[in-house]
């Protein structure tokens, strides 16, 4: 079996991550169903879910984002309904929104052991995840992934072909041998058949409808193959390993 470079996605795919942000929304739902009484709290999922998706163009995968696209939601409200947005409840939202980043994140089910079978069987690990460095990186370091990926992580507000495309530049491997590894349809998989590199699709149990669709305009350069979870990926690789890296030794694991 010849090393192959590995790039995966962080959240919902090696960590729990999706369903923080669904606790986090119930709660606010519920919250605001409190102060308009006659909106009901699918109808406040879906307004937030609308305004969050409308500032990722603005903002990216910054984790400022989201409790900002609950307050817009309450001040959505407030204005629809004639309610004076106070100060009060701006906080207590806010504060609702801000949970989900100050969670001491959990890894999936056997996720190091993956990480270490993948790394004694010689492949090269990368880890590129979308999202503002300091939270990012606080996950990474509370989980000890550093363990697994060393400086080869990289991080990106905007997790599109731009960013992929300059982490390929910077690992310089075949992109014949190259596979990225992640949940999102969008953000992960999309990117890397523009690119050209294979792809791993792992679907995540709970799923932000954001990662949901392939980019229709996208043409489809590399492949993509799926699996049903994470613990699937060694034997996979195993079986489907093609040419090694041009330069596997200065990108060798220790």
């Amino acid at each position: 079996m010849k090393p192959q470079t590995l790039i995966f996605d962080l959240d919902d795919t090696l960590i729990e991550c999706n369903k923080y942000f669904r606790d986090a929304t119930s709660e606010f739902a519920e919250q605001m169903h409190e102060w308009f009484p006659n909106v009901t709290k699918e109808e406040i999922k879906e307004k937030q879910l609308e305004i969050d998706i409308k500032s990722i163009e603005k903002y990216g995968l910054n984790s400022s984002r989201f409790p900002e696209s609950l307050v817009n939601t309450y001040k959505y409200y407030c204005e629809k309904q004639g309610r004076e947005v106070k100060d009060s409840e701006i906080e207590s939202v806010r504060i609702i929104g801000l949970k989900v980043f100050q969670i001491e994140v959990q890894a999936f089910p056997y996720m190091y052991e993956v990480l270490n079978e993948l790394r004694e069987d010689g492949h090269h690990l990368y880890l590129f995840t979308g999202g503002d460095k300091a939270n990012q990186s606080r996950k990474i370091i509370q989980l000890e992934l550093e363990t697994y990926f060393e400086d080869r992580v990289f991080i990106s507000n905007h997790k599109n072909a731009d960013a992929l495309k300059k982490v390929l530049e910077k690992v310089k491997c075949s992109r014949e041998s190259t596979w990225m590894i992640g949940n999102s349809l969008k953000t992960d998989i999309s990117p890397a058949l523009e690119l050209g590199i294979n792809t791993i699709h792992i679907p995540s149990d709970i799923e932000w409808s954001y990662n949901n669709k392939l980019d229709a305009n996208v043409q489809q350069l590399g492949r993509i193959k799926t699996i049903k979870k994470l613990t699937d990926l060694p034997k996979f690789i195993r079986e489907n390993s093609l040419e090694s890296c041009n330069n596997v030794q200065s990108h060798q694991v220790n």
